[in-house]
């Protein structure tokens, strides 16, 4: 176990003002806040923290200080204290259940209103929650959305004041509790499964919701703090076959005690840590765990549930398989195998030429493209993906539109089927990069025929309107790409090559998963496996074994892992236990019914009949794990007994439905550590309840992102943030810069010219036109050009890539790949002769560019 004590925390808003405790005194329009993190509450909007906990709201009297609700109420808000938090969590290799008991007390002296607002982090999903008193216990009941046979008649407004008045947007769980009397107790029981990313070490790392661990993410703005004095304990129970090696924590920890001899289970015994007094940290409670023997593939398996039927979802075992490839860097420059889709749309073909230029210019050798102009036709350039040549970028080039006509009967959808049904080159994993000005028709069908396809490729999307921005993030995300909004002209290029560096990662590809199982079994992999892994990624897979064994004396199975890297095949194999142990809290079987439920839904959405709703119905029921088919429903149940007295008779509890729901925050601010173009993608399951036919509405819920700190004062505003679409779960998610590219007109033109003129192998001709470039006399360059060098070609290169290292300021970020491609080639060429190059390019161009540029 381990344990965190610390104490309250109070603000007051003047140095006159008695701390407040955070209730509004019950009343007609009482509306409810408390804040779940009950560290700290201010009376201004903007102080508003971005954890939650247990919210509570009273009558107001006087305006001062405090929030306006409507036109008629003022609504100031008060912590209520949470006296004690305890923890349970079991990690089984990058999967995690979480229990925890919250308790808080309503310290004021007036009755106050509460709700219950948790929020849902990456890759999470709450499958359990009660809530009890001594008047009353609340329990959260799912229920198919189409039938409804439960509806909560009142208190809904509170949870439209909470989404509306959020300060950070994202996904909740909020549940209304009713009303709290003075000094009485809510405890507050939830269980919740989640996902675990795997660092770079192979550590899985955990982190302590701020809602359990109200220290988590504290910020204190303009409100004095004081102390601080709550008890957490938590306890965590780690497994797996490979064996539990270490745990690091940013919090003091005593050392593991190991429950088995193989150290294949282990505990986190008790700790009392105190932390009285101001805040000692401020940051997250967070763990690692590292396992024995970090390979490319590891197999966990869960028993089922002895109480559900064999061949269910529950009955049956779970393996819980992770996919970590270890992929060397690529070296910038070389050939590369890939292929590379470009889908373009009328206004990118009018006002973004220059930025197609640098993407098609920017591809390595060795890969394979094509270019689909979708508002004009379905069909490609070619009619599927060539090599990357010069003579076939060149036709390339010529066969582009400069202007689209509009005129088309073709659309977005068509051309991404057309896409899906063209064979892809072998060991070439395949990537979109879809542009959109508007958005396009039959949105929810797009998205559902993007998911259909996850498996077989990824998708860089890019918008240039606001109203297509949700369905750019959400393409990009299902499928495992980057998304970007693009507000300036000046941005557009930079923005773009910035995904291409990110697609042009090396990958494993052509991954595939066999087994060997005794007769009667077999294995269903739910969700597919992928074609291909990326650099940096990991894939987390639900692989359930059905049927009966006919023998018995086979113990254990067989996985084989199976994919290339750079032309080699490479083969991992694993055994595992046909006959698991384990604690029963199955969180990979509730993952494993997320992920189901994900692929069962784009088959709803395309009209395959009902079938696949009904499925993701029972799932959903029997799981616990919510559907975008299915929805809360609080239940109440009075705790005191109620006496009729006409006759004298004992009444059963007569039970109440209450609001309890997932609710999407709004958001009015971001952290200013978000650079420009990004925004935080919210979860999916709002998204898809809410978007697969509303997706043309999506202007309504846009917010603007705050100026990125340290911006300059020529920096145009940033873009707006996006926290409507996403029908994929929660992960920030975003391109991440922290440079901003110099805007020159002059310059950039200048830069377009010279990158019309390089070559596909990164080379440059000598010619009139690069001599014009460089405005150097054409005459000069070829009688400078030393006599060492026998390719004129080479002597161009050198002087191409010394000019744009001598405006470095302007071409870093542009040009950075297409510099890379030139030294490879350079340095595939005439070694020996760059060094003279380079001294007489430095003295015809006046610059002092370094000799490590080129790779000497």
């Amino acid at each position: 176990m381990l344990g965190v004590e610390s104490r309250p925390l109070q603000c007051r808003d003047t140095p006159g003002d008695n701390p407040v405790l955070m209730n509004r005194d019950s009343g007609p329009l009482g509306l409810l806040w408390l804040y779940m993190k009950n560290l700290l509450v201010c009376r201004s909007p903007e102080m508003w923290h971005q954890s939650f906990g247990l919210l509570g709201k009273s009558y107001a009297h006087d305006t001062t200080g405090s929030f306006f609700l409507g036109k008629w109420l003022r609504v100031p808000l008060y912590p209520v204290s949470l006296c004690s938090a305890v923890v349970d969590v079991a990690i089984q290799d990058y999967v995690a259940d979480v229990a925890a008991e919250l308790i808080y007390q309503n310290k004021s002296q007036t009755s106050t209103e509460v709700l219950f607002v948790f929020p849902l982090g990456p890759h999470m999903a709450i499958y359990s929650f009660q809530a009890r008193s001594e008047d009353a216990k609340v329990h959260a009941v799912l229920q198919d959305e189409v039938q409804q046979p439960h509806e909560a008649t009142g208190g809904w407004e509170n949870l439209e004041y909470l989404r509306d008045q959020s300060e950070y947007p994202g996904e909740a769980f909020a549940c209304f509790l009713g009303t709290l009397s003075p000094g009485r107790e809510v405890v507050v029981t939830l269980r919740y499964v989640q996902e675990l990313p795997r660092e770079p070490d192979g550590a899985a790392r955990f982190v302590l919701s701020p809602t359990l661990n109200p220290y988590g993410t504290l910020y204190v703005w303009n409100c004095r703090t004081s102390k601080l004095h709550y008890s957490l304990l938590l306890t965590a129970s780690l497994q797996s076959p490979r064996g539990v090696v270490d745990v690091q924590a940013n919090f003091a920890l005593t050392p593991l005690i190991y429950t088995a001899q193989d150290h294949s289970t282990a505990q986190a015994p008790l700790l009392q840590v105190s932390l009285a007094g101001s805040p000692q940290c401020h940051h997250d409670l967070e763990l690692l765990v590292y396992y024995g023997d970090p390979t490319a593939v590891s197999a966990v398996v869960e028993k089922g549930d002895p109480e559900a039927p064999p061949g269910s979802l529950l009955g049956d075992p779970m393996v819980l398989v992770t996919l970590a490839p270890s992929i060397p860097e690529a070296v910038p420059g070389q050939r590369q195998s890939g292929e590379f889709i470009f889908l373009l749309n009328t206004t990118f073909l009018e006002h973004a030429q220059d930025s197609l230029l640098f993407l098609l210019k920017s591809l390595p050798l060795g890969c394979y493209f094509n270019i689909y102009c979708y508002e004009e036709t379905s069909v490609g350039i070619y009619s599927q993906s060539v090599e990357y040549t010069q003579d076939n970028l060149t036709e390339a080039m010529r066969r582009i539109p400069s202007t689209g006509s509009s005129l088309g009967d073709s659309n977005l959808l068509e051309t991404l089927r057309s896409v899906y049904n063209t064979p892809r080159p072998h060991r070439h994993p395949r990537q979109l990069f879809i542009f959109m000005a508007g958005l396009p028709p039959d949105v929810e069908a797009i998205a559902a025929e993007v998911c259909r396809h996850r498996n077989s490729h990824r998708c860089f999307s890019f918008c240039f309107s606001e109203d297509s921005a949700a369905l750019a993030m959400a393409l990009a995300k299902e499928t495992g790409g980057e998304a970007a909004y693009v507000s300036s002209d000046n941005r557009r290029s930079f923005v773009v090559l910035k995904c291409l560096k990110q697609a042009l990662k090396p990958a494993a590809e052509g991954v595939s998963l066999s087994w060997t199982l005794p007769r009667g079994l077999e294995v269903e992999v739910l969700g597919g496996t992928p074609q291909s892994i990326f650099q940096g990624q990991h894939n987390l897979l639900y692989a359930q074994i059905h049927g009966q064994a006919q023998d018995t004396t086979v113990a254990k199975g067989v996985m084989t892992l199976q994919y290339s890297l750079d032309g080699q095949d490479v083969t991992y194999t694993i055994e595992f236990p046909l006959c698991p142990q384990g604690d029963g809290r199955l969180a990979g079987h509730r993952l494993a019914a997320r992920c189901l439920m994900k692929r069962l839904l784009p088959e709803s959405v395309s009209g395959s009949g009902e079938e696949p709703r009904h499925r993701a119905v029972e799932i959903s029921l029997t799981s616990g794990i919510i559907c975008p088919f299915t929805s809360y429903v609080g239940v109440r149940t009075p705790q005191r007994v109620t006496w009729y007295q006409r006759p004298l008779a004992l009444l059963p509890p007569r039970q109440s439905l209450i609001p309890c729901q997932i609710v999407e925050l709004r958001g009015s601010r971001i952290s200013s550590c978000y650079p420009k173009s990004i925004w935080v993608p919210p979860g999916w399951l709002t998204a898809v309840r809410a978007s697969w036919l509303a997706l043309r509405q999506l202007t309504h819920d846009i917010a603007a992102l705050p100026q990125r700190r340290a911006c300059s004062k020529a920096c145009k505003p940033p873009p707006p943030l996006f926290s409507s679409l996403k029908y994929v779960d929660p992960m920030e998610f975003g391109l991440c810069s922290s440079t901003l590219w110099r805007w020159c007109p002059e310059a950039a033109a200048k830069c377009q010219e010279l990158v019309a003129l390089q070559n596909a192998d990164g080379s440059w001709a000598l010619s009139s036109g690069l001599a014009s470039v460089l405005e150097v006399d054409e005459d000069e360059i070829k009688g400078k050009m030393p006599d060492e060098v026998m390719e004129p070609s080479i002597w161009a290169t050198v002087m191409a890539v010394t000019w744009l290292h001598r405006h470095d300021e302007y071409y870093q970020d542009l040009c950075e790949l297409l510099e890379a491609k030139a030294v490879t080639w350079l340095c595939s060429q005439a070694v020996s002769q760059l060094d003279k190059c380079l001294e007489t390019a430095n003295t015809l161009l006046g610059s002092s560019v370094k000799p490590s540029v080129f790779r000497l």
